[in-house]
């Protein structure tokens, strides 16, 4: 292992850190509707826990409603029940084939809510950065202590590591303010 090694799959670890946080704030509710926020229900189907966009298509329908379209008919029922049952406080309707699930607007005391959920998993990617520099150091630490670079070396790719830690660090705070910014307007 070398020292572009070790920057390289610190960088592509700190990369992963940033797309789970990404999909994970796409999942925090905000006043619009989004197809997204449907992404981790799950449906009972025969028998199986699946994904409900592998029995269904989702869709807008407008601003505040999603379109559910399951492809089978006799999945009406479990699908409803399933998002009922999900943590989002969605409360789906059915018309004929039709699922629609309105998402009501959120209270002010709802919206702190998320924004505090938004933070939290915004400290969760930071401490995953953190970790990965941490990872990032000791292999750094190894490579001198088995004489495959110097002291000057180790230190500089450390200050490397901790730069490319400084940059992940900050745009996960920008993906955060954006998502609180979102959360937040009315």
């Amino acid at each position: 292992m070398t020292v572009a090694d070790v920057k390289k799959t610190t960088e592509q670890k700190m990369n992963k850190s940033i797309e789970t946080l990404k999909a994970d704030l796409a999942k925090v509710r905000t006043g619009r509707a989004h197809a997204g926020i449907l992404d981790h229900v799950k449906v009972d189907y025969y028998g199986n826990p699946t994904q409900l966009s592998q029995v269904a298509n989702i869709t807008l329908i407008d601003a505040r409603t999603i379109g559910v379209q399951p492809w089978e008919k006799k999945m009406v029922g479990a699908i409803e029940k399933a998002i009922r049952e999900s943590d989002l406080g969605l409360n789906p309707a059915t018309q004929g084939d039709l699922i629609r699930v309105p998402t009501p607007p959120l209270t002010e005391e709802r919206r702190k809510e998320m924004v505090k959920l938004v933070k939290t998993e915004a400290e969760d990617a930071k401490i995953a950065v953190r970790n990965i520099r941490r990872d990032a150091n000791e292999g750094l630490k190894r490579l001198l202590k088995d004489k495959a670079i110097s002291e000057d070396d180790e230190r500089r790719a450390q200050d490397e590591v901790q730069k490319l830690t400084d940059r992940f660090v900050a745009e996960i705070d920008k993906l955060v303010a954006e998502k609180e910014k979102e959360v937040l307007t009315v």
